[in-house]
């Protein structure tokens, strides 16, 4: 285990839509997951996994605003969060800070359905970018 007690789980896509990114997969032997509707964050997702290569979350706006609005205002599709895993966030956003990393919350553990209940929270980590930690 490394001093964070984070385990990389997946790489978060926002696209407007996701048909030549399934495409683009697909072709790369990836399993496609069923997409789903997440009404807390007003967002479409599916998670899309190789055997050999990082799973990618492909995320579409649901109706309205939501947390991709400003990123799909000047892009049409971005790389834009890395998600890891942790058994204890407490003891991870410590170790971050410990080794004088700018940990800023973002948004709380929410419950997120992709995920069957568990809990996911989003930091930005000043000089690497924005993370998603995804807890037991």
């Amino acid at each position: 285990m490394n001093q964070f007690g984070l385990t990389f789980h997946h790489i978060g896509l926002a696209l407007r839509q996701d048909g030549d990114a399934i495409t683009f997969l697909k072709g790369l032997n990836y399993e496609i997951g069923e997409q789903v509707f997440d009404p807390e964050q007003n967002v479409h997702l599916r998670l899309c996994t190789s055997s050999n290569a990082p799973a990618v979350e492909i995320i579409t706006p649901g109706e309205g605003d939501g947390p991709l609005t400003p990123i799909l205002k000047k892009y049409d599709q971005l790389f834009y969060h890395s998600c890891y895993e942790t058994q204890d966030l407490e003891k991870s956003l410590e170790s971050l800070e410990e080794a004088s990393l700018r940990v800023l919350p973002v948004s709380p553990p929410t419950p997120a359905i992709l995920f069957g209940g568990r809990k996911v929270s989003f930091h930005t980590i000043t000089g690497f970018g924005l993370i998603e930690i995804l807890e037991p």
